[in-house]
């Protein structure tokens, strides 16, 4: 806890979002407090004033707040606009001409997953995911990477308030079969699309954590089935494992 009559006002906020950012769940102003040592009014009342503008928001018990998208892009901006961003868009390229199809940086949103950075295939066929588009969740590898870096209470809670749509004959619309998936994801440490999300599109992920091992993207590259098999693929893995450390050493370290 650091003394709350030192720090200067125009920081005070800064230290709140900071606080939000290393916690890996909801917070209380009470449990931000124990981290910085403000009066309590002020913290009551500077994170009052970040919810009225959008930045973090009140869960359903009225007590905690969670970072919301405002602030989420507040934070992958800054990423985009510093020396970092090169870095990953090399790293990406790097992967994209070890398996010569389209590689994607993939963050989660309150709408799916976000295509944040991406470096394209140079074949004449392929699948068009430009960066910007959103992506659901359930059916799509970058989707079940993030799903499966959750605890399993909470893997299980976030499964069962998606709308499971079918988008092709292979898309889980069973919340048990898409747990038993993630669960494998876990335990393997990497997820697949096998033509769940499109027909003819195959895809594979793996986490980008930070140094206290906390999801921040997922790194994945997908291809047409007619030319990139789940088995190859999977032979590819460790070219992504490789890229995920080297994303999190340079945005990180």
């Amino acid at each position: 806890m650091t003394d709350g009559n030192r720090i200067p006002t125009n920081l005070r906020t800064l230290l709140i979002l900071e606080v939000m950012g290393r916690s890996d769940h909801a917070m209380s102003p009470t449990e931000i407090n124990q981290q910085i040592g403000l009066p309590k009014q002020t913290v009551h009342r500077l994170v009052v004033t970040l919810e009225k503008e959008g930045f973090l928001a009140k869960e359903a018990n009225g007590k905690h707040y969670r970072p919301t998208r405002r602030l989420r892009l507040l934070g992958a901006g800054l990423l985009h606009a510093s020396r970092s961003h090169i870095t990953r868009h090399q790293v990406l390229q790097n992967v994209a001409s070890q398996v010569q199809e389209a590689v994607n940086f993939v963050v989660p949103e309150e709408t799916g997953m976000h295509y944040l950075d991406r470096i394209d295939t140079n074949w004449p066929f392929r699948i068009q995911l430009p960066v910007g588009t959103n992506v659901p969740f359930h059916c799509t590898a970058s989707g079940k990477t993030f799903m499966a870096s959750l605890s399993k209470s909470a893997r299980k809670k976030f499964v069962m308030g998606l709308q499971l749509e079918k988008l092709t004959d292979k898309t889980h619309v069973s919340p048990e079969t898409l747990l038993d998936d993630l669960a494998n994801c876990a335990k393997r440490g990497y997820a697949l699309d096998s033509e769940e999300f499109m027909d003819g599109m195959v895809a594979i992920a793996v986490p980008v954590t930070d140094i206290h091992n906390r999801f921040v993207a997922a790194l994945a590259y997908h291809g047409p089935s007619q030319r990139l098999s789940l088995e190859l693929a999977e032979k590819k893995i460790d070219i992504l494992f490789i890229a995920a450390k080297a994303l999190q050493e340079s945005l990180f370290s």
